[in-house]
């Protein structure tokens, strides 16, 4: 008996101890940043539809915008070159630039930044030497988040263009 009170006492020890114990703070991951730009492979020869999933640079299809803002930034010039390129070496590809926005401003506003957006990444790329009539620019304001919260972490993600190709 002496043995049991002992045990008993013991455990009762060890589950006070484990309940005083100062529980830890989970701490919320942070969003993910925005890819930096990759340099353009160096490539020999012509990029090839391959290249599309293979080639890490052409392999990023999201252009981020800072807020209310529709100009390039510098981050993704080597990302607008290596897209650019594709489309010189591939004259038969097309792209659709998917202008989008977050939830702040009205449905009209945001149709035009994003569309805006859309235009400003059509023009670096044809400035880079890709065909206008390869790239059409459509703008879809703040009706297709990526990211539903309501915080500057998600709203980033949201101002974006995605590169969608319709033709390989």
């Amino acid at each position: 008996m002496n043995a049991t009170v002992r045990v008993s006492v013991v455990a009762l020890l060890c589950l006070a101890a484990a309940a005083c114990a100062k529980k830890q703070e989970v701490k919320p991951t942070p969003p993910p940043e925005a890819p930096t730009a990759t340099a353009p492979a160096e490539t020999n020869g012509a990029f090839t539809p391959a290249d599309l999933q293979t080639n890490p640079c052409l392999r990023t299809r999201v252009i981020y915008f800072d807020f209310d803002k529709s100009d390039i930034q510098s981050q993704f010039d080597n990302i607008v070159a290596c897209h650019a390129k594709y489309l010189r070496d591939r004259p038969m590809a097309r792209m659709t630039i998917e202008g989008n926005t977050d939830e702040r401003g009205t449905a009209e506003y945001n149709l035009g930044l994003g569309e805006r957006r859309g235009n400003a990444l059509a023009s670096a790329l044809e400035a880079d030497g890709a065909s206008a009539d390869q790239i059409k620019v459509v703008s879809y304001g703040k009706e297709r988040p990526v990211c539903r919260e309501h915080n500057e972490s998600c709203w980033h993600l949201n101002r974006r263009d995605n590169i969608v190709y319709t033709v390989e």
